[in-house]
């Protein structure tokens, strides 16, 4: 049990540079074409770019299932877990508290949410697919505090 913990944890710390890479590298590459719907103005409520969503949840879930029917690869379902916490946190922080897609009040005085808020919003200033920076989702270097 406390092995699953350790996994799911260290999964759940590594999927930031997984999601910055893929961010950066993915969306911000040959998949444009999706994302570039997060970098402009669009209409309604769901976007193209929601469709990576889909894609992670299926992974997540898929790995999940796997982990739990074959028993040679248990490992795989602490991963998925870890991979569906960082899901959840991702949603909280990026669609929720960023973008407003859920309207709800939230103000916040803490230094952290300030930084990564404000390192999110320095991305958005360019609206195509180069000359972007601050790729991260929960974490943003110390140079976005005052940015």
């Amino acid at each position: 049990m406390v092995v699953n913990v350790v996994i799911a944890l260290i999964t759940f710390v590594g999927m930031e540079g997984v999601a910055w890479w893929t961010h950066k590298y993915i969306m911000h590459g040959f998949m444009w074409r999706w994302h570039h719907s997060h970098h402009n103005h669009h209409s309604g409520f769901l976007e193209r770019n929601d469709l990576f969503s889909v894609v992670f949840s299926l992974v997540a879930v898929g790995t999940v299932m796997v982990g739990l029917e074959v028993e040679s690869l248990w490992f795989l379902a602490p991963i998925g877990i870890g991979v569906t916490l960082y899901g959840i946190f991702y949603f909280i922080f990026h669609d929720v508290i960023v973008h407003r897609r859920i309207k709800i009040r939230f103000n916040t005085r803490n230094a952290y949410l300030k930084r990564i808020i404000r390192a999110h919003y320095v991305h958005h200033r360019v609206h195509k697919r180069q000359g972007s920076e601050a790729f991260g989702f929960l974490y943003a270097p110390k140079k976005y505090r005052n940015t």
